[in-house]
């Protein structure tokens, strides 16, 4: 019987298991940040307020903030709202290797202080603090001094079409180094707000709206070119917004005015192959006024989901966003969505979306596939378990432990080998423990500072980038997910040890993808970004662009990961979500990461790039962390080639990127995959199975095959079944 789920249901909130220490000091202090009871959320779109100089950007989208610090022709200490129109663009060079010349990178500009909400009292002694770090949003707050009763607080949610100040006691001063052209006061749409047209020197129109709270005016008055000037004194809200669609625009503006975002709250249940979620938007100010519905920014991905009353609220206006497409405007105060094909019937083996449904999975395969396969499991089941996990870095570990873990059923499920099966089951038992018992060479701590699991690595060495930055809570989805699938198959094969290992399992998930605000020990989905639709992988890290994602397939496999592991120990809740998370990143990543012909989200001028590299806030690069070639910059993308990969990288993506790229057949493919070297080969090689499974299939069986083509978290043998499992 099919039930309706709810995808947040709360796991266990007690403390981490006992033989994960704790400590209560972190190597990034917490800058700033107000006390609040629940956990700190590292890795959301905020950051950058609390860490290193507090001086880079953050981005709602559409726009972006940042702290001015009396930098530029305004020497402001207020807060800088900008919005990059498309044209403003920078592009990195062509690069001539990849069909069409698509240019390496685009960004935009950072630093221009198109509108500055500051105070007369700001100065070079301004502090500024941060409160209510949540999932969707937290308040910026800039005091003219530490201990001061006056301030500046700005509510930060993620697609608020206002950017709103609240004063405290301060006289208004707007500012900006674009320079003023034009401001002058004009008729409001609501009694109490008081509203003022803005044209910059740079032709761009912004509408500027005050409530004050005690009806007085602010008397904003043009002192300078860089300078409005308001009322000493002065307690109300700012609110301004970035107008590209003359009237039409501004009346759309003009019926939202008066009420501001604060944060949202999200909701999801699936019900058969059906997941909808809901964000219900929090807000403030004028609310009792009609019409009552907030006005906030929907992302593309957004609107191709939204369903029930939701695509009607949908307005007319539109804003560029950084590295997301075109964002509309959408006046509603609870945003519902749908995703229509969950794979719920996915499961370890080999899938195939484009079949039935209960007839997608392939678990038998001909004799003569089966003898190839157990050929080769017979000598890879044997390697060195011990020396391939027991590692200095969790994501190698956890890679080497999916890749046994996958192979062992391989064996036992496919193959019908359980003898052998059970050799390798023990072996790989005996590896996991050591991480269990918390043994391996850079144990887990609990740290309170922050609150959540993270690798010793960077306490003991002293460097900050240890495993990736994991202590930093760089990339957790990526390391635990390898953790959690193989944990999943384990439990398969053996039931019995899933009681004692479920507690260290569950507490990997809840630290990176927790799915309740009520667990005092880690916060709420860490790493996934509901309103994004996928992660982020950058912790804490000051950067001039903000949180960024390379991998898109690992933060795939993550959810793929949490479904399985749901499954195995019966928690319909965490199987949902990962359901769920998986339909939304197969939309996310067509839309963002994987670009078939035609996709227009991003620039033209690079969209032949296929994939974005690696994604940041506020710039796309098609490379990676560890080099440009192009092997490396696709594959990461592709990796690990598991049944979630049929349903996140479609067939036309693939087909246009490997004939693009990779196909040795077409002359002109700059990167043929029978060149490339080492681990990669088989990456290439195995993503090619969800296209073309005969060909793959003769890669992996041909006799000389060289071992060095398969990378330290894959097995020929899992490759031969992925290909294998794509014929029937």
């Amino acid at each position: 019987m099919v039930e309706q789920t709810d995808v947040f249901r709360p796991m266990a909130t007690g403390a981490p298991p006992r033989q994960i220490p704790s400590r209560a000091d972190h190597p990034v202090p917490r800058l700033n940040i107000a006390q609040q009871s629940t956990p700190l959320s590292t890795n959301k779109f905020y950051a950058n307020f609390f860490l290193g100089s507090q001086g880079q950007a953050v981005w709602t989208h559409p726009y972006s903030l940042a702290w001015s610090k009396g930098t530029q022709s305004s020497r402001s200490w207020g807060m800088a709202v900008s919005h990059i129109d498309a044209n403003q663009r920078v592009f990195g060079p062509r690069n001539s290797a990849v069909p069409g010349s698509p240019v390496q990178y685009y960004i935009n500009p950072i630093a221009i202080q198109s509108i500055i909400l500051s105070a007369v009292e700001l100065g070079d002694s301004t502090v500024l603090t941060t409160d209510s770090l949540q999932s969707f949003s937290a308040n910026a707050n800039l005091y003219p001094q530490a201990g001061s009763s006056s301030k500046i607080t700005f509510p930060l949610v993620q697609g608020m079409a206002f950017v709103t100040g609240i004063y405290s006691n301060l006289q208004p001063a707007i500012q900006s180094s674009v320079f003023f052209r034009s401001a002058s006061s004009a008729a409001a749409s609501a009694n109490g707000i008081f509203k003022y047209q803005i044209t910059l020197e740079d032709g761009k129109r912004w509408l500027l709206y005050a409530v004050p709270y005690n009806g007085q005016d602010p008397q904003l008055t043009l002192v300078s070119n860089t300078l409005l000037r308001g009322v000493p004194n002065w307690s109300g809200f700012i609110q301004v917004a970035k107008n590209p669609a003359g009237l039409s625009g501004e009346r759309i503006y003009d019926n939202a005015a008066g009420v501001y975002a604060v944060g949202a709250n999200l909701t999801a249940s699936t019900f058969g192959l059906t997941g909808t979620y809901l964000f219900q938007w929090k807000k403030a100010g004028l609310t009792g006024r009609a019409p009552p519905q907030l006005l906030m920014f929907a992302l593309p991905h957004h609107v191709e989901s939204f369903t029930g009353p939701t695509p009607f609220a949908k307005t007319d206006l539109r804003l560029q966003t950084t590295t997301k497409g075109v964002a509309n405007a959408v006046a509603a105060d609870v945003w519902t969505l749908v995703e229509a094909s969950l794979p719920v019937d996915m499961g370890f083996a080999p899938w195939n979306g484009s079949l039935p449904q209960g007839s997608r999975s392939a678990k038998t395969f001909s004799p003569a596939a089966i003898s190839a396969i157990n050929m080769v499991a017979a000598s890879e089941i044997r390697q060195d378990m011990n020396s391939q996990t027991n590692l200095d870095s969790m994501y190698f570990s956890g890679k080497a432990l999916s890749k046994f873990a996958t192979l062992i059923y391989t064996v036992h499920e496919m193959c019908g080998e359980p003898d052998l099966a059970r050799l390798g089951l023990g072996q790989l038992k005996i590896a996991f423990a050591r991480f269990a018992t918390n043994q391996q060479v850079h144990p887990l701590v609990h740290e309170s500072a922050w609150r959540g699991v993270v690798s010793s690595g960077a306490y003991t060495t002293g460097n900050a980038r240890q495993d990736f930055g994991n202590t930093l809570y760089n990339d957790h989805h990526f390391h635990y997910g390898y953790f959690i699938h193989a944990a999943a198959i384990i439990a398969y094969l053996d039931p019995q040890w899933l009681q004692l290992n479920k507690e260290w399992v569950d507490m990997l998930v809840r630290d990176a993808a927790n799915p309740s605000s009520a667990d005092p020990f880690f916060p709420f989905s860490r790493m996934f970004d509901w309103y994004h639709g996928h992660s982020w992988a950058k912790g804490l890290f000051e950067s001039a662009d903000s949180k960024d994602e390379e991998s898109s397939s690992e933060d795939a496999f993550f959810a793929y990961a949490l479904k399985m592991w749901g499954r195995m120990t019966g928690d319909r809740s965490m199987e949902a979500r990962g359901n769920l998370m998986l339909a939304v990143l197969a939309r996310t990543l067509r839309s963002y990461f994987l670009m078939q012909d035609g996709n227009a989200n991003h620039p033209p001028e690079f969209t032949g790039n296929k994939v974005t590299g690696v994604l940041f806030d506020n710039k796309v690069d098609a490379t990676t962390y560890f080099g440009n070639n192009l092997e490396y910059v696709h594959g990461i993308h592709m990796l690990p080639l598991l049944p979630y990969s049929a349903f996140t990288r479609s067939s036309t993506f693939i087909s246009q990127e490997w004939s693009a790229l990779f196909d040795p057949s077409n002359p002109s493919a700059p990167d043929p995959a029978s060149t490339v070297r080492g681990g990669w080969k088989g990456i290439l090689y195995a993503n090619l199975a969800l296209i073309d499974p005969k060909r793959s299939w003769e890669f992996f069986a041909q006799q000389d095959f060289d071992p060095t083509w398969i990378d330290g978290g894959a097995s020929r043998t899992w490759y031969l079944a992925f290909a294998a499992g794509e014929f029937f």
